[in-house]
């Protein structure tokens, strides 16, 4: 007799659901046999997870960008985790996302650790049955974008320091770089290098400071 697997999926676009269910529902280990639960955004997302009478979901597939659900402050795919973490701590979570920025990947890393973190555009059939079987076993599972990302950052250390968090700040209150300068213990060269350092780092060389602030707090570089 098989067992079976819980699987709730959530995500904004259609037919990205139907590819999972395509692959879920082929999966080829007739171990398991599933049941699956879609939503199609963060306030029915909340609601498969909520409802008393729902599911106990054994695995999760969340988009981390989706239309928000105001009145419960779920922003996220990375929120409705962070809620699955509270009310169901056994269910094994996996984020799946279309940014795959270094700093996108390092935040969810460090505030979520989720079990899987899947670049969407590495998916393919093969992948997502990978993925499947790792994480039906307990194990973590990256997707070839994101452990490409992360060991960049072991051989270069990237990382946003606490300098750069103050630079930050104080390029988001109007201070130009220049002067910036005056309120920390770096040179004004320094702190244009670390601001270009800073660019490259989110993968927008050359574009403005603005920009640069926007990305900055979209992505948890601002001090706290």
């Amino acid at each position: 007799m098989s067992q079976n697997i819980n699987i709730l999926i959530v995500d904004d676009h259609p037919f990205i659901i139907i590819g999972y269910q395509n692959a879920i529902t082929r999966f080829p280990n007739k171990k398991y046999s599933f049941t699956i639960t879609k939503a199609s955004d963060c306030k029915t997302g909340y609601e498969a997870i909520m409802n008393p009478e729902g599911t106990v979901f054994d695995i999760a597939l969340l988009d981390i960008s989706m239309p928000v659900y105001e009145e419960k402050n779920i922003q996220t795919g990375e929120d409705l985790a962070k809620l699955l973490k509270q009310v169901s701590p056994d269910c094994k979570t996996v984020l799946l996302t279309m940014h795959s920025e270094g700093l996108k990947v390092q935040k969810v890393i460090e505030e979520i650790d989720p079990l899987g973190l899947v670049i969407k555009n590495d998916l393919t059939y093969d992948n997502m049955i990978l993925a499947l079987t790792t994480i039906l076993k307990g194990e973590q599972y990256y997707s070839e974008s994101v452990i490409n990302y992360l060991n960049q950052m072991q051989k270069e250390k990237v990382y946003v320091d606490v300098f750069d968090k103050k630079i930050l700040h104080y390029l988001n209150k109007g201070i130009i770089a220049d002067d910036v300068a005056l309120y920390i213990p770096l040179s004004s060269a320094s702190v244009r290098t670390r601001v270009e350092n800073m660019k490259e780092l989110i993968g927008k060389k050359g574009c403005t400071n603005e920009e640069l602030i926007k990305e900055a707090k979209e992505n948890g570089m601002m001090l706290k």
